[in-house]
């Protein structure tokens, strides 16, 4: 039975990787699959991952149906096995609706990639959605890693190196860019903390380190 699947996960943790992968799997096959993506940081209409691996797709703007979009390209006599959809969570709760439909109309299965929750660990509209309706929800097992070394869980929005929890939900940026505003990966403790990288090395004594009395 065709079904609507959501990989989930922190930044880092391989969801476009994934995502490239299942195409490569499938078109190897000889089936032939539509790719939507939004906002991703190679470009309007790409799907990259980290790893440098890019390939095309259709940019899923805020006005796009998707349902449509499929059914113009099967009623143009295009050949549509499978849809996959990176950056999930930045899609509107009804587009989401619409992948559903794909799947119970048109018996396709659906692909989903996204990070569930935002720098305020607040759920992604997109993401709460796809909870809401997937047949499957998957955490991958690819570890992103805090500095600290410990299992990262947590998205953090940085600026200037230093840790914010608040301002607009969606601001895309990259881990790597040299631009003020940027992105880190960390565990829950330091999450809470607010401390990233470059803050964590900013003072002689940690937040966590015990303070010792003096005698």
């Amino acid at each position: 039975m065709p079904e609507l699947a959501f990989f989930s996960g922190t930044m880092d943790c391989g969801k476009s990787t994934l995502a490239l992968q299942i195409e490569h799997n499938r078109s190897a096959r000889g089936l032939q699959g539509l790719i939507f993506t939004r906002d991703d940081r190679a470009g309007e209409g790409k799907l990259s991952s980290r790893l440098g691996l890019v390939t095309d797709a259709v940019e899923a703007g805020p006005g796009l149906d998707l349902y449509a979009y499929v059914v113009e390209q099967l009623s143009r006599g295009g050949k549509v096995d499978y849809v996959i959809v990176d950056e999930a969570q930045f899609l509107a709760p009804g587009q989401i609706d619409q992948l559903a439909r794909i799947v119970d109309d048109l018996d396709l299965d659906v692909f989903a990639f996204g990070i569930t929750t935002d720098f305020r660990t607040k759920l992604f509209p997109g993401s709460q959605r796809l909870i809401e309706l997937a047949d499957r929800v998957e955490t991958l097992q690819v570890e992103a890693m805090c500095w600290c070394g410990a299992r990262a869980t947590h998205n953090a929005r940085t600026v200037g190196g230093v840790m914010v929890v608040e301002g607009e939900q969606v601001v895309v940026g990259d881990v790597n860019q040299a631009a003020e505003v940027g992105y880190e990966v960390l565990c829950r403790r330091h999450h809470r903390r607010h401390m990233t990288s470059a803050t964590s090395r900013s003072g002689s004594l940690s937040p966590d380190v015990l303070p010792v009395a003096s005698t």
